[in-house]
C-alpha cells in the first residue's frame, strides 16, 4: 500500500473529502473497494471525465479495487446542470452509449489480478424497481431541505426554467447506487468531481441511515484554465476521447497548445509519471519556457495513454511534417485529414484539377495570401511551398501527384514562409 492521498494532494487533485484522517489511514493501510460513475449522456467521454478515470487508475495502482459504473439508469435522466433542463435521450441511444463508454473505460483499468476492476451498470438494480418500494426504502431517508441546497438545484430554482421533478430526483438514484455497491461489493469509497459533492455525501448519509456503516468520499477539483474559463473546450468544440470525434492529431495539439500558465498543473493531473519526475520537468520548463517541455511531455504522455503509441507517433510526425520537418507523404490518410482540417482551405473539384489549377490561384483562394499578386511575390522570393517542396515557377500548376490521400479527398499542404499554413482540397 502507498500513501496515495498525499500523492493526490501533491498533484493538487483533492477538492473535498470526508474525515480526512480516517480516509488517509484507510487508503494507506487497507485495500478499499471504491467506485466512480459515468453517465452516458453523450456518445463518448471527454477530457473532464479523464480526471476521474485516472483517479481510479491511480487508486488501483496503489492497491485498491475499482468499480467503474456506467449509468444506464441515471443516463436516462442526467444530473441537473446549472443552466437548463437536459434533453431526455431515447432508451436505445443511451444503451448504445453505455457500451461505447464501457469500452473506453476498460482500456485504462486492469481487469485481472488481485485488484481487478469490475464494470457495473446501475440499470441492473434500478431498471425494474417498484416506485412505491423505492420511495419507501430510499426516498424516506432524504431531506428535501438538503436536496434544495445542492448548487445546481438552487441555481435552477432561481432561474426562469426551474427544475423538473425528474432531475431533482437524481440525488436519490446516485445515493442509492452507493448503497447498492456497498451492499453487493463492500464499496466504502466514492470518488467524483467537486460538482458532485452533494451527490457523494447523499450516498454516505443513506448508507449510514440504512446500514449504520461509515463510508468515505473524495472529490477532485474541477480543472479550469488559468483565466477561469472551461477546460477541455477548443474553438471546434469539446475534446473527446473517441478518435472519431476528436482525432489523435487534434487531441495532441490540444496539449501542445496549452498555455504556459496552465500546462504544469495539467501535467500533474493527467500524466502518470511519478511526482518527483514531474516536479523536475516543471523546474526545467520554468528555466526555459520557450522549449515548451511541459507541453511536449503532456502531449506525448496523454495522447499515448488515450490513443496508443502508434497514433501518437503519427500525430507528432504530422505536426513536424506540416512545418517542413518530415515527409507528408508518409502520413496515413486519416492523419492528413485531421492535420489539415482546421487550416484555411481552397476547395476545388476533380474537373478543376483536370483543367489546371494554378498554384497562384490556390494560394489566393486559400486565404494565406491577400491576393494573387502576393502569391506571385511569395513564389518569386522563394517563400511558397507545396507539401514542403519549394514552388520554383510563378506559373506552376497543381498536379494530381501533389495531392495526398485524406479520407476521400485529395489534399495538398500550402505554406508561405516558415509558419503560415493552408491547404488545397480536391473532392473526388
Amino acid at each position: 500500500m502507498t500513501d496515495i492521498l498525499s500523492d493526490f494532494r501533491r498533484r493538487e487533485l483533492v477538492a473535498q473529502t470526508t474525515d480526512e484522517e480516517a480516509l488517509g489511514n484507510a487508503l494507506a493501510n487497507e485495500s478499499l473497494t471504491f467506485y466512480v460513475g459515468f453517465d452516458p449522456t453523450a456518445p463518448s467521454l471527454h477530457m473532464g471525465n479523464l480526471v476521474q478515470i485516472l483517479t481510479a487508475r491511480r487508486l488501483q495502482d496503489a492497491g485498491h479495487n475499482p468499480l467503474a459504473l456506467v449509468g444506464g439508469a441515471t443516463g436516462l435522466i442526467g444530473d441537473p446542470r446549472l443552466t437548463s433542463e437536459r434533453t431526455l435521450n431515447p432508451r436505445d441511444v443511451v444503451e448504445g452509449w453505455v457500451e461505447r463508454i464501457r469500452g473506453q473505460i476498460e482500456r485504462f483499468l486492469d481487469f485481472e489480478g488481485p485488484h481487478a476492476a469490475r464494470m457495473v451498470n446501475n440499470y441492473d438494480w434500478t431498471g425494474e424497481v417498484n416506485v412505491l418500494d423505492f420511495l419507501r426504502e430510499v426516498g424516506k431517508h432524504f431531506s428535501v431541505n438538503r436536496m434544495l441546497a445542492k448548487e445546481a438545484v438552487a441555481a435552477r430554482l432561481k432561474s426562469d426554467s426551474g427544475i423538473s421533478f425528474t432531475e431533482f430526483s437524481y440525488q436519490l438514484l446516485q445515493g442509492n447506487d452507493y448503497l447498492e455497491l456497498h451492499k453487493r461489493y463492500g464499496a466504502s469509497l466514492q470518488t467524483g468531481g467537486s460538482d458532485q459533492w452533494g451527490n457523494l455525501t447523499a450516498g454516505i448519509d443513506l448508507i449510514r441511515r440504512v446500514t449504520g456503516d461509515s463510508v468515505h468520499a473524495m472529490s477532485t477539483r474541477l480543472i479550469t484554465k488559468a483565466d477561469g474559463t472551461k477546460f477541455g473546450k477548443t474553438e471546434s468544440g469539446t475534446v473527446w476521447l473517441d478518435p472519431e470525434l476528436t482525432s489523435p492529431y487534434a487531441f495532441s495539439q490540444f496539449w501542445l497548445n496549452a498555455a504556459d500558465a496552465d500546462a504544469p498543473g495539467y501535467l500533474k493531473v493527467f500524466s502518470l509519471r511519478p511526482m518527483d519526475e514531474i516536479d523536475a520537468i516543471i523546474e526545467e520548463f520554468k528555466a526555459a519556457p520557450h522549449k515548451r517541455l511541459v507541453q511536449k511531455t503532456l502531449a506525448q504522455d496523454v495522447t499515448t495513454l488515450v490513443h496508443g503509441p502508434e497514433q501518437t507517433a503519427q500525430a507528432f510526425a504530422a505536426a513536424d511534417a506540416l512545418f517542413g520537418g518530415g515527409d507528408l507523404g508518409e502520413l496515413a490518410p486519416a492523419t492528413v485529414a485531421s492535420a489539415t482540417a482546421d487550416l484555411p482551405t481552397a476547395q476545388f473539384d476533380a474537373a478543376a484539377l483536370a483543367a489546371g489549377i494554378s498554384v497562384v490561384d490556390a494560394f489566393a483562394a486559400s486565404g494565406i495570401v491577400k491576393s494573387k499578386g502576393d502569391a506571385r511575390k511569395a513564389i518569386q522570393q522563394g517563400g511558397a511551398y507545396i507539401n514542403n517542396t519549394k514552388v520554383a515557377e510563378a506559373d506552376a500548376v497543381l498536379r494530381a501527384e501533389d495531392l495526398l490521400e485524406a479520407a476521400g479527398a485529395g489534399v495538398a499542404v500550402l505554406r508561405r514562409g516558415k509558419k503560415t499554413l493552408g491547404a488545397v482540397r480536391v473532392t473526388r
